[in-house]
């Protein structure tokens, strides 16, 4: 009653591959997590040049490299003068750039970057609360 199928199907992929998911490249969950935080480190690691903390700046730059591989690179231009008017936006945008960090090191279980979110987290918090006009 039926004529059987003579072509070979549109849906299989070339090289006669029956599990087709081995043609592309995959990345684990923590190569995923560990770009998305070198992201992260990466954002908060400009606004940190921005307001001018060399040293906090090279402790950042320092874990950047370790999860890409690679120094990042940095544009330096001139600090933020105190009597800007988005200097309590830049610490506030580093504060979130540094909560966002911690969160995922702690999902990837890496303390180094933890430690070092948290104490940029409170280091923001800090210059923020010297600032009214910038509060949090």
């Amino acid at each position: 009653m039926y004529e059987p199928i003579r072509t070979k199907s549109v849906h299989r992929m070339s090289g006669g591959h029956a599990d087709h998911r081995a043609d592309y490249p995959h990345s684990s969950r923590g190569e995923a997590l560990d770009t998305q935080l070198a992201g992260h480190l990466a954002a908060l690691l400009a606004v940190t040049d921005e307001l001018g903390l060399d040293e906090a700046a090279e402790r950042i730059s320092g874990q950047v490299a370790r999860l890409r591989g690679r120094v990042p690179t940095r544009i330096k231009g001139r600090p933020a003068a105190a009597g800007d008017a988005g200097l309590g936006a830049l610490h506030r945008r580093a504060h979130d750039l540094a909560a966002r960090a911690l969160l995922v090191a702690a999902s990837r279980a890496d303390t180094a970057v933890a430690i070092l979110a948290a104490e940029r987290m409170d280091a923001h918090s800090a210059a923020v609360a010297v600032n009214p006009a910038g509060a949090l």
